[in-house]
């Protein structure tokens, strides 16, 4: 896929907003369920379904995805109403019992994005009420400085998720870091047992990574059916692209993976009934890879030159919106489709960590 050519595509998103409303044919349907995962700490796949009981969840039916062609799924206000969701559960479980979820984050270096990134996790964790600790470390920091604060971390009590900033330096080994967190606070999910039970049959991890589930997530809240589907990941990374490809199997689809060293990947891709693009390649994918009536999920976010934009750059998907909007029945904008589903699975995480800890249902 490197050789291909890409070309530009506008990217105006038109978002598609969240209805209440219940006509007997509409596009929009809205039915009020309780979010298991929320409810119990038991992450089998089941946990992203939903029971039918009177809470303050909702989830769009089907009917959008015949219906809405052109329109894409608004990640920003599902996770707008999970958070809402997370800090209510927060609020009981305080009240129960006295504890409060805490999320631990490690920053090493001085980089000007993995700053805002923990900036905003930490606003995200006061959102919903949960305590947020943060450890600063600088560029020449030794990895075993690293190690011994990580150390610390998963001896104390009232830290229930360790998060490690990405990218670390270069003099630093991240898989030596990363697997020093303890499993029973790897909120990322990026530990090797939980990815491999992830990988089996008849196993749950403790946590799943949090953009593949954010993914999932959204699939499940627009009522978009997953079993029997014909679903394309493209991209295999260990961060996205394998973990979500085994989601995806879990929920039952037929699953393909299309990467760098696939053959007519555009004539794979739209077989698919779902696609989920994790490629890092502005625009890559065009109208003509899209099944009419497919949903597609943008994972990408690239930045691209832009010389009317006053930061002289735009952030867009793989996807490219303006074509994928007139084939697919659904779609996420970049920005504001998958990104602020990932915060919302790490603040979703902790809290299941912290339940799972201390026996709470």
């Amino acid at each position: 896929m490197a050789s291909m050519i890409f070309s530009d595509c506008s990217t105006t998103s038109r978002l598609l907003p969240l209805s209440r409303s219940r006509t007997q044919y509409g596009v929009v349907h809205v039915q009020r369920c309780v979010p298991r995962y929320l409810a119990s700490p038991n992450l089998s796949f089941s946990s992203f379904g939903c029971a039918h009981t009177p809470t303050s969840r909702f989830i769009v039916t089907a009917a959008m995805a015949a219906e809405t062609r052109g329109k894409v799924i608004d990640g920003k206000a599902v996770a707008k109403k999970i958070k809402e969701e997370i800090a209510l559960e927060i609020s009981r479980m305080k009240d129960a019992i006295g504890v409060v979820p805490g999320l631990a984050v490690i920053l090493v270096g001085d980089r000007k994005d993995s700053a805002t990134y923990v900036r905003n996790k930490k606003k995200n964790c006061e959102t919903v009420g949960i305590n947020s600790y943060e450890a600063r470390f600088p560029e020449n920091s030794s990895e075993q400085e690293v190690l011994k604060r990580i150390e610390v971390f998963n001896d104390d009590p009232s830290v229930h998720g360790i998060l490690v900033q990405l990218p670390l330096p270069s003099h630093m080994n991240e898989e030596n870091i990363l697997n020093a967190v303890s499993i029973e606070k790897d909120v990322d999910g990026f530990h090797p047992l939980n990815i491999g039970r992830l990988a089996m049959r008849g196993r749950e991890p403790l946590f799943v990574p949090c953009t593949p589930k954010g993914c999932i997530e959204l699939l499940h809240r627009y009522g978009i059916d997953i079993k029997g589907k014909k679903a394309v990941v493209i991209g295999r990374s260990n961060i996205v692209g394998l973990p979500v490809s085994l989601l995806l199997q879990r929920g039952d689809a037929t699953v393909t993976t299309v990467h760098s060293r696939t053959i007519n990947p555009e004539e794979i891709t739209r077989q698919a009934d779902i696609i989920i693009s994790a490629v890092g390649h502005p625009n890559m994918v065009r109208g003509s890879w899209i099944k009419p009536g497919a949903v597609v999920i943008d994972v990408g976010i690239n930045p691209v030159d832009d010389a009317n934009s006053p930061r002289g750059y735009q952030l867009v998907g793989d996807v490219c919106y303006e074509e994928a909007c007139k084939v697919a029945s659904a779609v996420t904008p970049v920005p504001g489709g998958v990104g602020p589903m990932t915060i919302a699975m790490l603040l979703s995480n902790t809290l299941i960590s912290a339940k799972r800890a201390h026996k709470f249902q």
